[in-house]
């Protein structure tokens, strides 16, 4: 875009012909840097995921001393130690390491589901339901009977009611657990709060049936609630946790639960190939995560705030209007925008230097921006300046 500028500016006319040369190249810059949208290819500001983070030179420092063992044998005493930090964490009796948190979530359902015949209840906007490649039917084996969410990202207490079925009919699959998501990513990121939590509780106590909490961004939800991870998760029977999207971690993810799950779970994790041997250097970068970089999430909550109400001010759509919980925000384009949708995100990564998520519900009219540790305060007033300034064209 500089050489645009440059050209529209000098090469358009003979560059001898005009005596305000000077003033010609002060213009040219002034414009340039008030439009500040040329930056380099290595300094793009990502806000298409939390996934995006990348570990620090402190938390790959970890896992050069860390102690290790073959985790197999659970002799991996840096995953041991991790493994109960977590537990500790929630309240539950055990936890169990995996490489991916779509392993942990269709591992807990199978460990819920032991038995043949078993369906849970699920979220029809959840990402085990979209986005994990159907593996509950495909690979556990097990019926997702799959209700509608509130805008809040909760299930209808009479809704679990209705659809909850025994195995006194030979027509029926028996429902075995019911799956929430907190914080809930389609739902722009919304928290499901403890007063809830607690009542579902007690619904599936009632219904002889668990509860499983794919808690991917478990601890955002904490931190937005002002409330600990264990009291939060109290009234569950298994949390899916994620260490790799905001808490900076490469990969990894832990389900707590009791002992009995667990040792289902170790199983079911053996059959899908989730064994792991000395993963204590990708363990000791989860303590470093768990340990350093929960609190600093509500930077990212705040962030994502500015972005949302922002965008809500100057006519864009924002399913929350305006107000968001945690750290991603939907929003769709102003309707006097003349660019396509493809265009815009093409526009906006080549000319601004920002790329965000799009094609997200019926139509993808939506777009995705999730902020992380990845991103400050100055690259999201950036990315605010970018969207605006193209949403204008």
């Amino acid at each position: 875009m500089i050489r645009t500028i440059i050209n529209k500016h000098f090469f358009s006319r003979h560059i001898f012909a005009s005596a305000s040369i000077e003033n010609e190249i002060v213009g040219a810059l002034t414009t340039w840097r008030s439009y500040n949208c040329i930056r380099s290819k290595s300094t793009l500001i990502d806000l298409r995921s939390d996934t995006l983070t990348k570990p620090s030179k402190e938390m790959l420092s970890t896992a050069l001393t860390a102690p290790l063992g073959d985790d197999v044998f659970s002799e991996d005493p840096t995953v041991n130690q991790l493994q109960q930090k977590c537990a500790d964490m929630f309240q539950k009796e055990d936890a169990l390491w995996f490489p991916s948190g779509t392993m942990a979530n269709v591992v807990s359902i199978m460990a819920h589901c032991h038995g043949r015949a078993s369906e849970i209840i699920v979220g029809k906007e959840s990402h085990i339901t979209l986005w994990e490649g159907g593996n509950v039917s495909t690979i556990a084996g097990v019926h997702p009977r799959q209700i509608l969410e509130d805008p809040n990202g909760q299930l209808n207490l009479d809704d679990v009611r209705d659809v909850w079925r025994l195995d006194d009919d030979d027509h029926f699959a028996k429902t075995a657990a019911v799956c929430i998501e907190n914080s809930h990513n389609m739902m722009g990121g919304s928290v499901l709060g403890k007063e809830y939590i607690d009542e579902l509780g007690q619904l599936a106590k009632q219904l002889g049936i668990k509860i499983h909490v794919d808690g991917a961004r478990i601890f955002n939800a904490a931190v937005s609630l002002d409330i600990p991870v264990g009291d939060l998760c109290r009234s569950v029977d298994s949390v899916s946790v994620c260490l790799s999207k905001g808490l900076g971690a490469p990969m990894g993810s832990l389900l707590v639960g009791s002992k009995e799950f667990i040792r289902l779970v170790r199983r079911a994790r053996k059959r899908m190939g989730g064994g792991t041997r000395q993963v204590g250097v990708v363990a000791a970068m989860g303590m470093y995560a768990i340990e350093n970089n929960v609190v600093r999430l509500a930077e990212d909550h705040e962030r994502a705030k500015r972005i949302a109400s922002v965008l809500y001010e100057n006519g864009f759509y924002q399913p929350q209007n305006g107000h968001v919980q945690t750290n991603i925000v939907y929003f769709g384009l102003p309707q006097n925008c003349a660019l396509s949708k493809d265009e815009f995100v093409r526009r906006l990564k080549e000319d601004h230097g920002v790329l965000i998520g799009h094609g997200y519900s019926k139509g993808g009219n939506l777009f995705r921006a999730c902020t992380h540790l990845g991103v400050d305060g100055s690259d999201v007033d950036h990315a605010i300046q970018s969207i605006l300034a193209l949403s204008s064209i």
